[in-house]
């Protein structure tokens, strides 16, 4: 199993403190702002590479996972701002965003002390696989996979139910579609990042809110691919 998670969103952005590179200044001279929005940008959206079973750990927690999910619809947000938005005290939003800063999902917004200090999302996307020759580090995999799972279906059920309610142009557009294909697992490699590279095509619009058409909505897109006989004996 190899799972890449796509985090876009208001801010999302959603980030702090970014680590740049790549964007080289002659002695004495300044970069300009432009360039420099461009480089963080970059960084943002780099994928990050998941490997340590306590960082996958700390990460599958359903409040956690609400939190980064709430950052990348609304943005930078407190703790109490995010507890309203997810059902929790600030007290509870406030504990957990610390414990995704300690691992790196989440960032200072801006000085501010206790729980109005707002936080945003360090980074937009990530990988991991369950491949590993440790076991404790394939059973971490695992684990955030199932609940990562759950939470998709959860908001696609959520969506059904609600479908009719949204405009008819977004009703023609939105749902689901199957296709079964006779494939090697180099081909299905291709496909998957063929379609990946369309997809992150438009996370600049993540980070950069200006860059979103004004009829645009934040959607989700589910990507699953699997045998569907059993393994051979």
């Amino acid at each position: 199993m190899s799972s890449d998670r796509t985090l876009a969103s208001a801010d999302p952005a959603v980030p702090g403190p970014v680590a740049t590179s790549g964007a080289e200044t002659s002695p004495g001279a300044e970069a300009s702002p432009g360039a420099a929005a461009a480089t963080a940008d970059e960084a943002l959206t780099e994928r990050r590479e998941l490997s340590d079973p306590r960082t996958m750990r700390a990460l599958t927690h359903p409040v956690r996972l609400a939190l980064l999910q709430a950052l990348e619809l609304e943005g930078p947000l407190t703790a109490t701002q995010a507890g309203e938005l997810i059902g929790e005290p600030p007290n509870t939003c406030s504990f957990h965003f610390r414990q995704l800063a300690k691992y790196g999902f989440v960032e200072e917004a801006g000085p501010a002390p206790g729980r109005s200090r707002p936080w945003r999302l360090a980074s937009f996307r990530m990988h991991y696989t369950d491949l590993h020759e440790d076991p404790e580090t394939a059973v971490a995999a695992r684990g955030l996979d199932r609940m990562l799972r759950e939470q998709y279906f959860q908001r696609l059920t959520a969506f059904y139910e609600t479908r009719s309610g949204y405009p008819l142009a977004w009703q023609q557009v939105t749902g689901g579609s199957q296709a079964l294909l006779h494939v090697t697992p180099g081909e299905l490699r291709a496909i998957d990042e063929q379609v990946m590279a369309l997809l992150t095509s438009y996370l600049d619009r993540a980070v950069d809110p200006a860059k979103r058409p004004a009829d645009s909505l934040p959607i989700e897109v589910l990507l699953f691919a699997y045998p569907v006989r059993p393994p051979a004996k």
